[in-house]
């Protein structure tokens, strides 16, 4: 149903878009501020349109340059990648009256689990395990007695948060007033909302998503879990599929909650239902209705290309598995390789005077970048993602420091030495780490 799709993105992400919509067999439209015209995206999509100057605002963000792009061309779908457009519903909306077919979920459920309080709602709803926090938003008369009633610590977060803005710890009441007023204004600047809610604070947790896929029509599968707890500022750095922490048991039970949760909703598209786990219990924080950025992890333990799914589910083929079809088979690793500064995460914009990529079995670089390519200043600092499988978790590291040696990105700085030094690491090779591990790591000024 579906004959060209345009890709309202940039970098690997479009790339990634584009390769699949390629073996489907579908033309593609590349859209591009000023500065990604010579991106790899562009040169490869069999049309290309520019859509604006180099700020975000007034290109990939610019709803009215994207739809004009789909009628100039004709594009039928438009497949949003992350981050940008991919979570507005509006710009959904948007797409569905002028008869262009959106690659991802309803308006409905984007605006429904895009904010934190709805989202908590409808999980509980649903049956999905949750922190244990606050009804709906909370506000300067009754901030004191919630946090109370949670109990001490708590975490204030944005309920239209993401990335870590908008969310302060309150280990006691005496740090109560500032944690609130601090988020508060965070997320008014970052957001346009200034409303928060909270949650109790779990001390060392590990991060779970759970990956799924709708149809739409009430079928969903789960395809296991990814285990996302090396951050820092609460951004994601490494990813492990499966995780170290979870049995086969607990990775089926959680899985199968999930998978039904969407059935219950009936939600189209592929989905991320992610979680804090600790002391083997499971509380959902949100859901990214969307794709993830470490989705190939999932592809290679399953063997399952999710972006063809989407496009089938979007084209209304439906899901071309059944769960009991998923076999899950060794483990993955993904390494976000971004332009910065090893020791300091400066971003480093500039020209890449050499690209070598890793090879070999069981490695996959989903990279956009070429050697003579600009990184701009003006975007992300991703600059691609290794992905290496092994038939087991220990040989997945090695294979990950073979071919890290291998990786040569050279005329910027980059974080590849960052991930030579953790592949050394005791705490990273017996998998025994958590959301705060990554932070201590790099505050007790390890050498890079």
């Amino acid at each position: 149903m579906i004959s060209k799709i345009l890709i309202a993105n940039r970098g690997e992400i479009a790339l990634r878009v584009l390769r699949a919509a390629k073996e489907l067999g579908i033309a593609t439209v590349a859209v591009h501020s000023t500065a990604d015209a010579d991106a790899m995206h562009v040169r490869l999509a069999d049309e290309s349109v520019c859509i604006g100057p180099p700020p975000s605002r007034e290109s990939y963000l610019n709803i009215h340059q994207i739809v004009a792009a789909c009628e100039i061309t004709g594009a039928d779908a438009v497949h949003p990648g992350y981050g940008f457009l991919s979570e507005n519903a509006k710009f959904a909306e948007i797409l569905e009256a002028h008869g262009i077919t959106f690659i991802g979920p309803t308006a409905e459920h984007i605006r429904l689990m895009g904010d934190k309080i709805t989202a908590k709602q409808t999980a509980v709803a649903l049956g999905i395990p949750v922190v244990p926090g606050s009804d709906g938003e909370v506000t300067a008369e009754n901030v004191l007695e919630v946090g109370r009633e949670i109990g001490f610590p708590v975490l204030i977060k944005a309920t239209a948060g993401g990335g870590g803005r908008g969310m302060k710890v309150a280990k006691t009441e005496a740090d109560l007033d500032e944690a609130f007023n601090t988020a508060r204004t965070e997320a008014l600047a970052a957001f346009g909302n200034g409303a928060v809610y909270m949650e109790k604070y779990l001390g060392k947790p590990r991060h779970i998503e759970i990956q799924v896929v709708g149809d739409g029509e009430g079928n969903a599968i789960h395809l296991g879990e990814r285990d996302c707890s090396l951050q820092r500022r609460h951004q994601k750095v490494w990813e492990e599929a499966n995780s170290p922490a979870l049995t086969v048991e607990q990775r089926m039970n959680i899985g199968q909650i999930c998978a039904d949760a969407m059935k219950k909703m009936k939600y189209r598209g592929a989905g991320t239902i992610e979680f804090l786990y600790e002391n083997g219990e499971f509380y959902f924080i949100e859901m990214n209705t969307r794709l993830q950025v470490e989705h190939p992890i999932t592809e290679a333990i399953t063997n399952i290309d999710l972006v063809h799914e989407q496009i089938r589910v979007a084209s209304g083929d439906g899901l071309s598995v059944t769960q009991d079809e998923i076999q899950f088979q060794g483990h993955a690793i993904e390494c976000r390789i971004n332009a910065e500064d090893p020791r300091t995460f400066v971003p480093s914009p500039g020209t890449i005077t050499h690209f070598h990529a890793p090879g070999g079995l069981g490695v996959r670089v989903d990279s956009g970048v070429y050697a003579g390519y600009k990184i701009p200043p003006y975007y992300d600092s991703l600059i691609g993602k290794l992905i290496v499988h092994g038939r087991t978790r220990e040989e997945c590291i090695k294979r990950l420091r073979r071919v890290l040696d291998e990786f040569v990105v050279d005329g910027i700085k980059t974080t590849l030495p960052l991930f030579q030094d953790l592949v050394e690491n005791p705490d990273i090779l017996k998998g025994d780490y958590d959301i705060h591990w990554l932070e201590k790591y790099l505050a007790a000024g390890t050498e890079h």
